[in-house]
């Protein structure tokens, strides 16, 4: 009789000890954390993304275990909030309000990381976004005012430029990427030193874009789409915009800027980088 006692007192000890040490654990705190801010308000393209975007990172967060949070708030762009981010990405746009590009200039100053798409670098004057903001343009992005795009939205053929960034592992030298509208930029990039050009579109890709007006197809230059300052954590990626049939009502997506592995790769890589870097104290 007491032996059996025992043996019920010892596997009452031991049920409550797991017990006790799962609930310790609790749940998986995750590798770090990222705030994506954006618009989704004036291009369907640029909406879709956005949409598009959302869903992907949420998915990649719970596969490779970073917190993913997004708000179109830019309100929420002030230091204490970023101070719970380890990455701000921005999905389509960029912070207008003084104070908000002030924190934003501040997080990045102090190690933060940032990951930035397509529309996030645009700024032509005049226009609804003109270039009124050195610091991001000319300094931290270092591409300046755009200057053209081609036209409609057409995948590329990109060329790996800079093969030892982590950033690009995993990656043939050339790759095909998902259909997207070009940017070309006031500033050559290549003059630059802080800028290490990551990808760039490939000659094989010409003539890029199909019009209808002329200046809309790239028959020969140098494209950079994607870079990073050496001078931060960053990575800026021009892709970020859907081909639209806008004849129809509503506007049907034609394109998924999320359906092409190798470009997967890269947005994931870049995620994975800047989030798993060390933060400035």
């Amino acid at each position: 009789m007491h032996t059996l006692i025992r043996l019920c007192t010892i596997a009452f000890l031991l049920a409550f000890g797991s017990l006790s040490v799962s609930a310790q654990s609790g749940p998986k705190r995750p590798a770090f954390s990222v705030i994506a801010f954006y618009t989704a308000k004036n291009d369907q393209a640029h909406i879709s993304f956005v949409h598009e975007a959302n869903r992907w990172f949420a998915a990649m967060g719970a596969a490779h275990g970073f917190r993913y949070d997004s708000t179109a708030d830019w309100n929420k762009l002030n230091a204490g909030f970023l101070a719970s981010y380890q990455v701000v990405i921005f999905l389509d746009t960029r912070p207008d309000e003084p104070a908000q590009r002030m924190a934003f200039e501040t997080y990045m100053k102090q190690g933060g990381g940032w990951l930035g798409f397509h529309f996030a670098a645009f700024a032509l004057t005049p226009s609804t976004y003109p270039q009124n903001w050195d610091w991001y343009h000319q300094h931290f992005l270092g591409s300046g005012s755009y200057a053209s795009n081609t036209w409609r939205p057409t995948s590329a053929v990109l060329r790996v430029e800079a093969p030892a960034h982590p950033v690009v592992k995993g990656l043939s030298g050339t790759f095909t990427s998902a259909p997207n509208e070009w940017y070309r930029w006031s500033n050559d990039l290549r003059q630059n030193p802080d800028i290490t050009i990551l990808l760039a579109i490939d000659s094989t890709s010409f003539p890029l874009g199909t019009g209808p007006k002329p200046h809309e197809i790239w028959h020969s230059g140098y494209y950079p789409v994607a870079w990073t300052n050496r001078n931060y954590r960053m990575i800026y990626l021009n892709m970020g915009h859907n081909d639209i049939d806008y004849t129809q009502k509503p506007s049907r997506e034609l394109s998924s800027s999320f359906g092409n592995p190798s470009q997967n790769r890269l947005i994931l890589n870049s995620l994975l980088w800047l989030g798993r870097g060390k933060r400035k104290p």
